[in-house]
């Protein structure tokens, strides 16, 4: 009883003492589009091009069976009546086997391109997060809040505040062979870890709806 006691009478002295820190020194307050900041630093453009130079091969070949597909369920539909009652079933059959196999094939493709992004946004992510806090130190930030995460409760935010650009050109001109150091006592693994990079994100693309 004599512990909860204390505590009970602390918190109304530590809450009135942030208060008045609070009415001496504003909290200054910016946000970023951390997924926004990693595309646009060169590193992630050119993590986005290898990605795209990757993937491009499974994307043609996937672009050109959705090609064939599409024609041989035409050639189905214009002159279905015109076949025998074993070919057209035949044909059926061929056109249900494919679009399986291709469903199959851009899921797994898809997930594999999925993977390769989160490691090059947790990479990358990390060094972020270290230039990130070095800019809120130097600039006496009291807080920075990532908008490009959905679960950060922004609904308003004034662009004068927005330094994703002002983090792009800092990252850019302190990273070397790989990125910037950590700054000192950034915490590994704390980096945003968006969901897709916008700029490989399309790489791979499933069938069109309605293409059963």
């Amino acid at each position: 009883m004599v512990m909860r006691s204390s505590v009970i009478t602390v918190l109304p002295v530590f809450a009135l003492a942030l208060g008045a820190y609070a009415q001496q020194t504003p909290a200054k307050v910016g946000v970023i589009s951390v997924q926004g900041a990693i595309v646009g630093t060169k590193d992630g453009q050119k993590a986005s091009q290898e990605l795209e130079t990757k993937f491009a091969p499974k994307k043609k070949d996937i672009d050109t069976r959705q090609s064939e597909l599409g024609q041989l369920k035409d050639q189905y539909q214009k002159g279905g009546n015109l076949m025998s009652e074993d070919k057209r079933n035949q044909m059926a059959r061929d056109i249900d086997e494919k679009q399986k196999r291709l469903e199959r094939d851009v899921q797994d493709a898809q997930e594999e391109l999925n993977a390769e992004q989160q490691k090059v946004l947790q990479s990358l992510g990390q060094r972020m997060m270290a230039v990130i806090e070095k800019y809120a130190k130097d600039n006496g930030y009291s807080m920075i809040l990532d908008v490009s995460n959905p679960n950060t409760p922004v609904l308003y935010a004034s662009s004068g505040i927005d330094i994703t650009q002002d983090i792009i050109s800092l990252y850019d001109k302190t990273s070397t062979n790989g990125g910037p150091a950590s700054a000192p006592g950034a915490a590994p693994g704390t980096a945003t870890k968006p969901t897709t990079n916008p700029g490989t994100a399309s790489a791979v693309k499933p069938p069109p709806p309605g293409s059963r």
